[in-house]
């Protein structure tokens, strides 16, 4: 008997802003459940050609008022970018703050609108540091 991964599952409060969010990393919606009788829709996005990864977006229609508001209690997801630099300028160029810069070349932590954790890794070796990054301040907890 082998375990198989599935998929992570975050709630969220506001769908269309967290698909936004998930959109600019590069994730596509793969599959969708309106549910009319339970009120409450399952997103799954998931990068292209991983569609084996998704994470599952829950949204209840009703809202959700035991949602954290933190979301400290969950890990964090982690995404493998080609260019972390690339990648967290085109975040900040949309609106999203950095909350632990890629000063490093290899890893930076975004947060999502419903406060979930992202990691970013560079794929391969680190990238030489390089300005902005190299002399951000953490923003936040990640």
């Amino acid at each position: 008997m082998s375990v198989r991964y599935l998929h992570t599952m975050v709630r969220v409060l506001d769908l269309e802003k967290t698909m936004a969010f998930f959109e600019l990393l590069g994730l596509k919606e793969t599959r969708r459940i309106d549910n009319e009788k339970g009120r409450f829709s399952l997103v799954f996005m998931a990068p292209e050609g991983q569609e084996e990864c998704p994470v599952e977006l829950t949204y209840n229609w009703d809202g959700d008022d035991g949602l954290p508001s933190d979301s400290r209690h969950f890990g964090h997801l982690a995404y493998r970018v080609p260019n972390i630099y690339e990648m967290c300028q085109h975040l900040m160029d949309n609106g999203v703050t950095i909350n632990r810069p890629p000063r490093d070349g290899h890893m930076a932590f975004v947060r999502s609108p419903d406060n979930v954790s992202i990691e970013l890794l560079q794929e391969g070796d680190a990238l030489a540091p390089a300005e902005p990054w190299a002399s951000m301040e953490n923003t936040g907890h990640w």
